[in-house]
């Protein structure tokens, strides 16, 4: 195997393909990236056996046919380490890779390419096409919410569900619970849910870098694949039922709270300082047009402040984990948000004023 490269052509794929790599290796292999050369093109694997991410780039010229697997991370840090204009010139040297650009030389290890793993081809059962920008959107306004290490494992990830006129994502922790859905117009029958796994969910997103390129999605009963560009990203998916979230949505609130966003955001950023650090618990004292929000931390230290908000309904005094309200403001578009509420003991809803696409459902906290 031999090739070359430029810097720039190389580093991009290196570093999304490098981001699943596994990084707690169970397997030596599982630390390497499979470089496969064909004629004039160099694609770069890397898995952690959940997660494959393939990805493509030219090479100055056809080079020799081969392929090999090397160090992931060590590769990575080797090119971000050249001249910016640098040209790379790599080939095997029986159980070596030697790598050359300019005055610099490297020999890294090897692993035999026959060993490294690969995920099966997907046998889809639903394949759509869409935008990249109305994917990112609705995982962009959601992902926050995802779980990260739950024993109830269905909920670290993103709930993808697709029906013709509409693809909508679903997360939560059980805490709080985020949903977005964007029109879509597809040429398939019923509702499809599948679950991506967190790590996918965030691998995925850094691929979509042009909300007016297009991308395929083939889902099966077991796996997710996306073409993106030249990236072909592959994951399996959670094994679990995901929450009815039609269900958690309060739709008893007959109070409702519309204010300022980014004044809001500043009022709690504000007080969070003070709130406690384990539990990060912020009051909500609602009464007339004016909404009061007080922290207290165990040093008996506090915060408070006021601010305007078009209050409809009678006064009440209600906690939240501050920091899944921040979350939720940063994600929001528009001015204002609404927030609309029952008691002291019921979810919060938080949305656009005008409804918007996305959705939001905090649980409060007792103080």
């Amino acid at each position: 195997m031999k090739f070359t490269i430029t810097r720039e052509a190389l580093l991009k794929p290196l570093q999304l393909v490098a981001g699943v790599v596994e990084r707690r290796q169970t397997m030596p292999i599982l630390a390497n990236v499979l470089l496969v050369v064909e004629g004039d093109q160099l694609s770069l694997t890397g898995t952690d056996h959940e997660v494959e991410m393939i990805g493509r780039a030219p090479l100055l010229e056809a080079g020799i046919d081969g392929e090999i697997t090397v160090p992931a991370k060590k590769l990575m840090d080797i090119c971000k380490s050249l001249p910016d204009q640098a040209t790379i010139e790599m080939h095997q040297d029986e159980h070596r890779v030697l790598l050359q650009a300019g005055r610099s030389k490297f020999m890294l290890s090897t692993l035999p390419a026959n060993e490294f793993p690969n995920i099966d081809d997907v046998e889809g059962q639903v394949t759509l096409s869409l935008q990249q920008g109305q994917l990112r959107r609705v995982i962009d306004r959601t992902a926050f919410a995802m779980a990260q290490q739950d024993v109830r494992y269905y909920l670290n990830g993103l709930l993808l569900e697709v029906k013709s006129d509409e693809l909508r994502t679903v997360a939560t922790d059980g805490h709080r619970l985020a949903t977005c859905g964007v029109e879509v117009n597809l040429d398939i029958e019923g509702k499809n849910q599948v679950i991506v796994p967190r790590k996918a969910v965030l691998e995925l997103a850094k691929l979509m870098t042009d909300p007016e390129e297009s991308l395929t999605l083939v889902l099966s009963a077991t796996h997710i694949r996306a073409q993106v560009g030249d990236y072909t990203f592959t994951s399996k998916l959670v094994d679990g039922k995901f929450p009815d979230y039609e269900r958690v949505i309060p739709r008893n609130g007959n109070k409702t709270l519309i204010a300022d966003r980014q004044a809001l955001r500043q009022v709690f950023a504000r007080t969070a300082i003070l709130s406690n650090e384990k539990y990060r618990g912020v009051r909500l004292l609602i009464q007339d047009d004016v909404l009061q929000v007080v922290a207290n931390n165990p040093e008996q230290e506090q915060a408070e402040e006021s601010i305007g908000v078009d209050f409809q309904g009678e006064q009440l005094e209600i906690g939240f984990n501050v920091g899944y309200l921040q979350d939720v403001l940063s994600v929001l578009d528009g001015d204002d948000m609404k927030m609309t509420l029952a008691d002291a003991n019921s979810s919060a809803v938080m949305e656009e004023v005008e409804g918007g696409d996305a959705l939001y459902v905090v649980m409060p906290m007792r103080l």
